[in-house]
């Protein structure tokens, strides 16, 4: 009698062992859950795995608080699963809900409110199955029904199975409780967000330009300013921070929005076809002109005229833009009949039109009728916080135009923040698409980004507008503990700094209270800093 009592205790001590594991582990699971019914089902599966308990089911309210239906499993197909679900008084599931009380089952062959509505348990000659449901209350409501299985033995304790599985049905609730708060904070987030952004975009939508940052604030001014008058518009800026997009918002902000607007790239003919194209030509103007052109600027009378890399003109042909500019007058090629018409010029350049006045390959004059209203576009690194604003709105189009739903992942979106972007915004744009197309999973990563991405490079992009970064090392050779840098391509801290301020005005039009902004100095400060460094506006004669 003694050694079967000691036996006994020596079982309930061991089987308060296996049942403090599993409650750890099941802790452990809610712990570091990720995903509801992934954790879900391994906390079923602890069950299994430590207790021996043969089948584990949770059983929760659907959307309409209508049925119980199978959330998670242990020893269930998914076929199994979908076919578990059960009315709020039906069967044992119902009994357990609708009583908010355990229900056990010894024998579940010989229960009639035992449906078997998985089929999973379909042959009882082999072997006895005893069935427990414990309820799973929330906030002293009934949500759903946690049932495991057991292989009949007369030496199992119900009763102990039902005080342990009530135990973690309590955590469960706990774990669907927070699981809730969790999705309803998700969702006031993204609302908030969706709020914001068109709080945003409503602010913006005109200007048709993406981006809140501090010098996008003083774009969005300058357009809103000089949009409704007649003044001309030069735009200064690297190649690919957006001139075309700030052209049209102009012209779409001002009164001339419902005119044709008319753009045209400086660069991209030769000087006749540049010609033809800008003032028209009449058939046999010359060789191939076989019937008669109308120009841009015919094009664009009562509209604007979007003059691209102006820099870029020759100057034969700057002598007869001047002329439009100042008498809105010219004649076709080929012709000598006068035109007038009525176009406001928006110009736009990615080199130091100053500079080009100083070498002789621009016009003075011509410089002086342009740069009526400069406005200079900020580089896409001295607008950081706008980046993740324009990877979130090119990776949207990228997705729709490729039918995808490609994701950024932190470590992705922090290293393209602090990338220094030499093509700006363009660039940016043409790595989603490219990122977009060849994306071989659903998250993009920093290790998904082009070779040329990690290599140093210099951070003055050609048109000269950034300042000249130091230069990078051409060698580093290890030589014991030391590491010996070549100094060939080296310039002493003065010389950088005189570069950096001198770059500054140049993109500010030498306005000293731009540049001092810029720079983050005080007018004092870069007053100081021009006559240290001998720094003076060209004066063109």
């Amino acid at each position: 009698m003694k050694t079967a009592t000691t036996s006994r205790a020596r079982e309930r001590s061991a089987t308060a062992t296996l049942e403090l594991k599993a409650l750890y582990r099941i802790v452990q699971l809610i712990g570091s859950a990720v995903h509801l019914d992934t954790a879900l089902s391994a906390i079923l599966k602890v069950l299994h795995d430590t207790l021996r308990m043969e089948r584990a089911t949770l059983a929760l309210l659907d959307e309409e608080n209508r049925h119980l239906t199978i959330r998670a499993s242990y020893g269930l197909s998914v076929e199994e699963e979908q076919r578990g679900v059960y009315g709020l008084d039906e069967g044992i599931y119902g009994q357990v809900f609708s009583t908010v009380s355990p229900f056990i089952v010894p024998d579940v062959s010989s229960e009639p409110l035992f449906l078997n509505r998985t089929g999973a348990r379909n042959d009882y000659s082999k072997k006895t199955i005893a069935f427990i449901g414990v309820p799973v209350v929330l906030g002293e409501v009934p949500v759903g029904v946690l049932s495991v299985d057991r292989l009949f033995d007369l030496d199992v304790s119900f009763e102990e199975d039902v005080r342990f599985l009530s135990v973690v049905a309590t955590l469960i609730a706990q774990f669907l409780s927070l699981n809730q708060a969790i999705r309803r904070d998700r969702q006031k987030l993204v609302q908030e967000n969706r709020s914001l952004r068109a709080q945003l975009h409503d602010r913006h939508r005109q200007h048709f330009i993406i981006g809140h940052s501090k010098p996008m604030q003083e774009v969005f001014w300058s357009i809103e300013r000089v949009a409704p008058s007649r003044a001309t518009v030069l735009l200064l800026g690297e190649s690919g921070t957006g001139k075309e997009l700030v052209a049209r918002a102009i012209h779409e902000a001002g009164p001339r929005r419902s005119k044709p607007f008319v753009k045209i790239n400086c660069a991209a003919l030769p000087e006749t076809l540049l010609e033809s194209e800008l003032f028209g030509h009449e058939k046999g103007a010359f060789t191939g002109a076989g019937t008669a052109r109308v120009g841009r600027f015919e094009l664009a009378d009562k509209g604007t005229l979007f003059l691209d890399e102006i820099g870029e003109m020759p100057m034969s042909l700057q002598a007869k833009l001047l002329r439009v500019l100042q008498e809105q007058q010219f004649e076709r090629l080929g012709s000598s009949r006068t035109m007038t018409v009525d176009v406001r010029i928006v110009a736009a350049t990615n080199v130091s039109l100053e500079e080009a006045v100083a070498e002789g390959r621009f016009r003075n004059d011509l410089y002086y009728r342009l740069n009526v209203v400069p406005i200079v576009l900020p580089p896409l690194r001295a607008r950081r916080e706008d980046i993740p604003l324009l990877l979130d709105h090119f990776l949207g189009i990228s997705n729709r135009r490729n039918k995808k739903k490609i994701r950024m992942s932190k470590d992705f979106l922090d290293y393209l923040t602090a990338y220094d972007w030499p093509g700006n915004v363009r660039e940016l744009q043409n790595l989603v698409e490219r990122l977009v197309i060849l994306a071989n999973d659903d998250v993009l990563h920093t290790e998904d980004l082009p070779d040329h991405f990690f290599r140093g490079r210099a951070e003055t992009p050609p048109g000269g507008f950034a300042g000249p970064a130091v230069p990078a090392p051409q060698a580093e050779v290890e030589m014991g503990s030391e590491v010996a840098w070549s100094a060939t391509t080296r310039k002493s801290l003065e010389e950088i700094e005189r570069e950096q301020v001198k770059a500054a005005l140049i993109r500010n039009g030498w306005v000293q209270a731009r540049a001092a902004r810029e720079l983050g100095l005080t007018q004092r400060q870069i007053g100081y800093r021009m006559k240290k460094f001998n720094l003076k506006r060209p004066e063109y004669r």
